[in-house]
């Protein structure tokens, strides 16, 4: 079972609506362009998102110099629209009762949205080259893929 003690968030601000923010998490086509770090891809054809509860999504990141493939999958487990995510997130083939759990909260302050990311079940900090780096290089991805620099806080 996942230690739900472990884990960390990383908030950031946009300048999108929520409903823009809500489609670059369940949009394939969107997902292909930003759901990976710094020095990654995912390939479109890799992506495949059946955004409700119960629903599975699957992705590769291929890592852009070695070439190396990262797939990547879990299963929703809560949705709220343009307002909350819930999913499992690792490896495709594993259980999802024992994969860590990301949420996703988006919030309008008006002219800004701020976009909550928490991850249950592994740890994660500043400068480990792994998940909090990962995910943290991904927010930054999704700023650009959403035209802009996203702000923390």
């Amino acid at each position: 079972m996942i230690d739900t003690n472990k884990g960390f968030t990383l908030v950031r601000q946009y300048d999108a609506t929520p409903e823009a923010i809500w489609r670059a998490w369940t949009d394939p086509d969107e997902v292909a362009e930003w759901w990976h770090p710094a020095g990654m891809h995912t390939p479109r054809e890799s992506v495949s998102v059946d955004a409700r509860v119960g629903g599975r999504y699957t992705y590769t990141m291929v890592h852009d110099d070695s070439g190396q493939e990262y797939p990547t999958g879990g299963v929703y487990r809560e949705l709220i629209e343009n307002e909350r995510l819930v999913f499992t997130w690792g490896s495709p083939d594993d259980d999802p009762d024992d994969q860590p759990v990301v949420t996703i909260t988006i919030e309008s302050l008006g002219e800004l949205t701020r976009l909550t990311f928490d991850l249950r079940g592994v740890d994660g900090m500043n400068g480990d080259g792994s998940f909090y780096d990962g995910w943290n290089s991904a927010l930054d991805e999704l700023a650009q893929h959403l035209g802009q620099t996203a702000v923390a806080g």
